[in-house]
């Protein structure tokens, strides 16, 4: 069985960027929408621990999907590249979903997950559909290895 856990480490109106691990190891990046109070199409869900379902959307395309979220339904892990708030003139390829990708970067000048379709293919490859929930985290100051890093101390670790 595999243990997904997402860290969210920074949010900003274009978007929530994270680290998602498998078994306690990195394995890439991701961005959802910035928090605001849970509301459907504008924010990311809530912190918490959501069982995963295998899920084939629109009929070809196969993703996670995350059950028993509050208020909520239909929210996938999947590829895209931009979860900005749309109110705010961002772009956003989600409605509350998790994007992943191999690399974070700008597109058109906004803050963007890189890579997405490859490293979806590689979550489900990597997983074999196994993996059967994800625990989200907000805690910023986290690491790529999922360590706590205070950039106000010379010694960076777990302190």
């Amino acid at each position: 069985m595999f243990k997904l856990k997402l860290i969210r480490t920074s949010s900003s109106d274009q978007g929530t960027k994270g680290l998602l691990l498998i078994n306690g190891e990195f394995f890439c990046y991701t961005l959802e929408l910035p928090w605001d109070n849970n509301i459907p199409n504008y924010s990311c869900i809530p912190p918490g621990v959501y069982k995963l379902q295998r899920h084939m959307f629109r009929g070809r395309r196969r993703c996670y999907h995350l059950l028993n979220v509050p208020n909520r339904n239909w929210v996938l892990i999947h590829n895209g590249n931009f979860a900005g708030d749309t109110r705010k003139g961002y772009k956003s390829n989600v409605e509350g979903c998790i994007l992943v990708g191999k690399y974070f970067g700008k597109l058109h000048s906004q803050d963007a997950v890189l890579c997405s379709t490859p490293t979806l293919r590689k979550l489900i490859s990597v997983t074999k559909w196994k993996a059967s929930e994800i625990e989200i985290l907000d805690a910023t100051g986290y690491d790529k290895y999922g360590e706590w890093y205070d950039a106000n101390k010379s010694n960076n670790s777990n302190s």
